[in-house]
């Protein structure tokens, strides 16, 4: 089967659009957090490459392709942002802080988590920008010595995480204000996490929307400070 579909541009495509239609088919027929679309297209794909032995480099031959529409459908965030710029303009202080807070939370519990169970400190800084858009999080792991194929794994993670699991976090700490809903969902997982945001309302859209701009901003300040420690601790 490899042999057969090396070098078809169109399989890759292919695959990933048919994957992705039957998990939005499957979450809109049962409408349950855990049947995320992206989640559901990613385990067909991978259940499907197994079972017919197919390489990857022969599915990412079409399928790279798809990624090119990333920045186009990240750059059209803005549109609810522009929206919400009163908004965006009275809350401004509040909005720097709140982000500014989460960036640095996030680096020191997983420096923390990787002294505490004592892992390698280059897989420990490799996870280190994984809330952040999958082009930044590769930029910023390759700057501290991290390994990008790790970042991505956990770029993917973060975002299905979020993605999934907001709603219920989000009610279970009463976080009821639209604009910190945003907020909270894009600065911990990037523009996957923000799609369950722009199904939430337009403001949550729009904050979320701000929030991954900041944090990748942000990310590209507090992580190369934070991986310098944790590779001295950890080596």
């Amino acid at each position: 089967m490899n042999e057969v579909l090396s070098g078809c541009a169109y399989f890759g495509i292919a695959l990933s659009l048919i994957a992705y239609w039957i998990g939005y088919r499957l979450n809109q027929r049962f409408k349950l957090m855990i049947v995320n679309p992206m989640l559901i297209s990613m385990l067909l794909i991978i259940g499907f490459l197994l079972l017919f032995n197919v390489d990857y480099e022969t599915y990412d031959y079409g399928a790279k392709y798809i990624t090119y529409f990333l920045t186009p459908a990240t750059i059209c965030l803005a549109v609810p942002l522009y929206k919400q710029l009163q908004v965006l303009k009275k809350n401004l202080g509040a909005i720097i802080a709140g982000v500014l807070t989460g960036c640095i939370v996030h680096a020191l519990i997983v420096a923390g988590l990787a002294v505490l169970f004592q892992l390698d400190g280059i897989l420990a800084v490799s996870v280190l920008p994984k809330s952040v858009t999958t082009a930044i999080a590769m930029g910023v792991s390759s700057e501290v010595g991290g390994i990008e194929a790790i970042t991505v794994v956990g770029v993917c993670m973060a975002g299905l995480m979020g993605a999934i699991l907001s709603p219920v976090i989000l009610k279970l700490f009463r976080i009821t204000e639209p604009a910190a809903q945003g907020l909270a969902i894009g600065t911990a997982s990037h523009a996957l996490g923000t799609s369950k945001a722009c199904e939430m309302g337009e403001l949550q859209a729009a904050m979320s929307s701000l929030a991954i701009v900041v944090t990748g901003i942000l990310t590209v300040i507090v992580v190369p400070i934070v991986s310098k420690y944790l590779f001295t601790i950890l080596t």
